[in-house]
């Protein structure tokens, strides 16, 4: 078992795992109350992966992860009112409101945000590294995907791009036992998934994902090597979520008992009785630790509820990245006989919009009666006769 560190860093990582977990069960429970829309995956056990990870990067190092990522932005630093504003859709969260919980992003810290395609987010990695090696930069690109991921075809495309230009880059498959609700023994025929990228050169280990010094120094590891060698390396972390894999899993895939087990090896409780066994911290400043996550993630709910959600005006706005070249539009919106940009919306037209104004009434208007179905009824406007042929009473009296 690795040795602690002192006392400053321990109270570090463990505060930085109290606030993660207390943030995760508080989106939950606002996800139960509505107030969070969209897809909601919460990473409530997986807190020392996380955390041990991020502790040995530097500021100007980048980290992209998946969907699972409120504790990778709120690790790297981004204020949790920005993500919990966000996880509400409202104009102060960290894409605007317009991400959600699947698409938190912070460019200010480097971190590329959480993307929503399972492995997708691999190639964009190996880029990063690319922009920092072609730069001179002394950079270093951490990309966090899970066990599925390894699966993918982005995944060996990457590695061995990734191997061959000898990118400063860190893959860590964050492995929590379940692609979705599919185990790793029925989703992978190579369960160790260290071993996955060996075949193109990149080397792998791996490590207990529950342990946050034992994260920590294998990341550490790992950064040098892609920093110092331009090597790159892949570390499987074996890890466990609590919840299921989205807010709406029922978990009819795995036992009570499984999880109760896991629950003993809980990466915040275990770090808290060792730092308290070996003298490094008191119960008084677990205390601490555990009392600043209830504030600080208190505070970021009532900032999220006052944060306003953005006008319906600025529905197009920031989809593309407007430039005076090539001077086109980026998007149209024929809504009237006047097509405008609709990158434009606030500008719209007076015609189109009282159009669009007369047609939202108009849906909120109930028909009287039952619509009639065309497949037996025909088509109104053209007369096409029905599709069912004739009614066979019809026939009967014919003969």
């Amino acid at each position: 078992m690795p040795d602690l560190p002192d006392a400053a860093t321990c109270y570090e990582l463990l505060a930085r795992m109290a606030l993660i977990r207390r943030f995760e069960e508080e989106a939950g429970r606002q996800y139960q109350r509505a107030k969070a829309g969209g897809f909601l995956h919460l990473a409530i056990g997986e807190e020392a992966t996380i955390v041990g990870t991020t502790s040995v990067m530097r500021d100007e190092d980048f980290l992209i992860g998946t969907y699972r990522t409120h504790g990778h932005a709120i690790a790297r630093g981004t204020d949790p009112n920005a993500v919990m504003a966000e996880l509400f859709g409202r104009v102060d969260g960290t894409s605007g409101g317009r991400g959600g919980s699947m698409h938190i992003f912070d460019a200010e810290r480097r971190f590329m945000g959480g993307y929503g395609i399972v492995g997708g987010n691999l190639p964009l990695a190996a880029g990063l590294a690319l922009a920092s090696q072609y730069k001179g930069e002394d950079a270093a690109t951490v990309c966090m995907f899970g066990d599925g991921a390894s699966n993918t075809g982005n995944f060996g495309e990457t590695m061995n791009m990734a191997a061959l230009w000898t990118l400063p880059v860190l893959f860590l498959v964050e492995n929590n036992l379940y692609g979705m609700g599919t185990s790793v023994e029925r989703h992978s025929a190579q369960t160790d998934l260290s071993k996955k990228a060996e075949g193109y050169g990149v080397p792998g280990t791996r490590i207990d994902g529950m342990d946050v010094i034992a994260v920590r120094e294998a990341v550490a590891e790992g950064l040098r090597s892609a920093r110092e060698e331009e090597r790159p390396t892949l570390i499987e972390v074996v890890t466990y979520r609590y919840r299921g894999h989205s807010a709406a899993d029922p978990e009819v895939y795995r036992e009570r008992e499984e999880v109760e087990e896991w629950r003993e090896k809980d990466p915040i409780e275990s770090f808290a009785r060792r730092c308290v066994e070996a003298g490094v911290l008191g119960e008084r400043e677990v205390g601490q630790a555990r009392e600043a996550a209830e504030e600080t993630v208190r505070a970021a709910v009532e900032f999220a509820d006052a944060s306003p959600e953005p006008p319906l005006d600025t529905m197009y706005e920031s989809l593309y990245a407007l430039t005076d070249y090539p001077g086109g539009w980026y998007a149209v919106d024929e809504r009237s006989p006047e097509p405008h940009r609709g990158e434009h919306e606030a500008d719209m037209p007076a015609r189109a919009r009282a159009l669009a104004e007369a047609g939202a009434a108009y849906a909120e208007v109930e028909e009287e009666g039952e619509r009639p179905n065309p497949a037996v009824a025909g088509d109104a406007q053209d007369s096409t006769a029905s599709r069912t042929g004739p009614d066979p009473a019809e026939l009967e009296d014919e003969g």
